[in-house]
């Protein structure tokens, strides 16, 4: 079955209700380990059903932000999560009581049951309002982004449009698209102020309803974080500081020189002289290409995007009234992943086919799972899969890129260790907005420029007192849907450089490690599946250092005022 035809029916809360209570009920007076698992069974197909039909209205919605019924679907959706989040978290209450319970851990392994004790600790009766207002308040932030129209040259373009732009090889053209997007977040600045505003009091009151010191330890078992906390993450932006930034910085220096430039300013989007690599080919002409490339990378990967492509399962093009950014999601029902992305014309059209594509392979992968929180690992260790799957595509570079291959992996490797401090930056204004939550509007921006100039001190502005000032974390949308996700890409990303450097070596070996990480989903913790991939956490001592000569080592090697 394609995507366009996944029949939608929204969720009636009270027939759910009646089905769920009617098999929890199942669950709590069983009495044989074989009943309490098919009523434990009959609770997660239930739970199916509902996210089948939740993912099938963001999915739609966000593909079309003005389709006025999706747009209220999403209402529902907003205001009624969390009235069956409190039914999943009953089920869980249930769970930990169970009267089989070593049978259930026989079964369904251990780590539900440390996943439930953990959900439990983030909601209560108490904090219904605040979630609701919670996800009205980041859905607004999203629609705002996507209802840019900003006139550059004579035509309309939303803010994905506007990217290529931001490449070109004519810098006054640079800087004008760089003023164009400015202006029309200055003229929705108080608005984003505000947005955020709401958002610090509400998630600070509900922190406070639970009993935390802060958000930050509510957002952390929101994010399902078992083996470690706030401490370990101070450490490890300590040491992308001391490890990451300076070769950040040397390589500004040496694309300053390469674009022979006085200063490089912040709408200095290229990177070479000779533009920056672009894919050769239109959307269809790319997907085919991917399909080649997949089918060239193993059997696995083969039957996925082909599943993928044959189903219409990817919305690939950015258009008027779609969100921004990109994303890969799981249809339960259909046992499918669907990836959104908005192309644009730059290499970011290429990474979304492998990023997104590692986080799609990965659900495909562990598809058959019969308990719903291991149909996908938590955020960090998820961002494994799809950091790692753009370096396994690293031998087809030329296929999408001709002659720019070589300009694709020198950009490509220096903008992951650039993601990296930028991550580091985002978790550490998010660290303090939450400890501060009474810091007021231009306290945050000033905040927010102090520890830009901390991870990036190489970057200026010129011109721009909207960025000056600090203003440039408002369009970041995870700081408004998902905080605390960021630093995720940046421990992923640790990781990903390891499979990068063992593929040299043994590649057979990396990718069946990578293909035993993307099988497990989210049966383990992120410290134990990268035990199981045969990687080094990056929390450890001396991690990053193991790692980051061989990546200086393959920069240094290449000649970038030749390309």
């Amino acid at each position: 079955m394609k995507f366009e035809d996944f029949p939608y029916e929204r969720p009636d809360v009270e027939t759910f209700k009646n089905n769920f209570n009617k098999a929890l009920k199942a669950f709590t007076h069983a009495e044989s380990a074989q009943t309490q698992e098919k009523a434990m069974d009959d609770i997660n197909q239930l739970w199916f059903d509902y996210e089948t039909m939740a993912t099938l209205a963001n999915i739609r919605h966000t593909i079309d932000t003005t389709d006025a019924f999706y747009e209220q679907e999403k209402v529902f959706f907003n205001q009624n999560s969390p009235v069956f989040n409190q039914m999943r978290n009953q089920f869980y209450e249930a769970l930990l009581k169970a009267s089989f319970k070593d049978h259930l851990i026989e079964k369904k392994g251990d780590l539900l049951f440390r996943k439930a004790k953990q959900s439990l600790a983030t909601f209560d009766d108490s904090i219904m309002e605040e979630l609701k207002e919670e996800n009205r308040l980041a859905n607004e932030h999203q629609k705002l982004l996507a209802s840019a129209q900003i006139e550059f040259d004579g035509e309309t373009y939303n803010l994905s449009q506007m990217t290529p732009f931001m490449q070109h090889t004519d810098r006054s053209v640079r800087k004008r698209a760089s003023q164009a997007i400015m202006a029309f977040f200055e003229t929705h600045e108080e608005t984003i102020d505000d947005i955020y505003d709401q958002l610090i009091t509400i998630r600070t009151r509900m922190a406070e309803k639970l009993g935390y010191a802060s958000f930050t330890d509510l957002a952390y078992n929101r994010l399902g974080r078992l083996d470690y906390g706030p401490e370990e993450v101070a450490r490890w932006r300590e040491e992308v500081k001391r490890l990451i930034v300076p070769i950040n910085q040397e390589l500004a220096e040496r694309k300053r020189k390469r674009l022979d430039l006085d200063a490089l300013y912040h709408y200095d989007g290229l990177d070479f002289k000779t533009g920056n690599p672009t894919p050769k080919g239109d959307t269809q002409e790319l997907v085919e290409r991917a399909l080649e490339m997949y089918k060239a990378m193993s059997p696995q990967t083969d039957e996925f995007f082909t599943h993928m492509v044959e189903n219409n399962l990817m919305d690939l093009e950015s258009k008027k009234g779609k969100a921004g950014g990109g994303y890969c999601t799981f249809i339960p029902n259909h046992d499918s992943p669907f990836i959104f992305a908005n192309f644009n014309g730059t290499k970011g059209d290429v990474d979304v086919l492998t990023h997104e594509a590692g986080h799609a392979f990965q659900m495909y992968m562990s598809r058959g799972k019969d308990v719903p929180e291991y149909h996908m690992a938590t955020m960090e260790a998820s961002e494994i899969h799809s950091m790692s799957m753009e370096f396994f595509a690293w031998p087809w570079a030329a296929q999408f890129f001709g002659d720019d291959a070589d300009k694709y992996k020198f950009s490509h490797l220096s903008q992951a260790l650039m993601l990296v401090a930028y991550g580091a930056s985002i978790d550490e204004f998010q660290h303090e907005i939450y400890k501060h939550p009474s810091m007021s509007k231009q306290e945050r921006k000033t905040l927010w420029r102090d520890i830009e100039k901390t991870y990036f001190p190489h970057r200026e502005y010129d011109d721009a007192p909207y960025y000056e000032r600090g203003g440039s974390w408002q369009r970041i949308m995870h700081i408004f849907a998902v905080p605390f996700y960021m630093i995720d890409y940046t421990l992923a990303q640790a990781c990903a450089f390891q499979f990068f450097t063992r593929t040299a070596t043994d590649e057979k070996a990396a990718w069946d490690d990578y293909l035993t990480l993307c099988k497990t989903g989210g049966e383990k913790t992120f410290t134990d599946l990268v035990d199981l991939a045969n990687l080094k956490n990056p929390f450890e001592v001396g991690a990053l250092e193991n790692i980051i000569p061989n990546i200086k080592q393959f920069l240094d090697n290449i000649d970038d005022t030749s390309l």
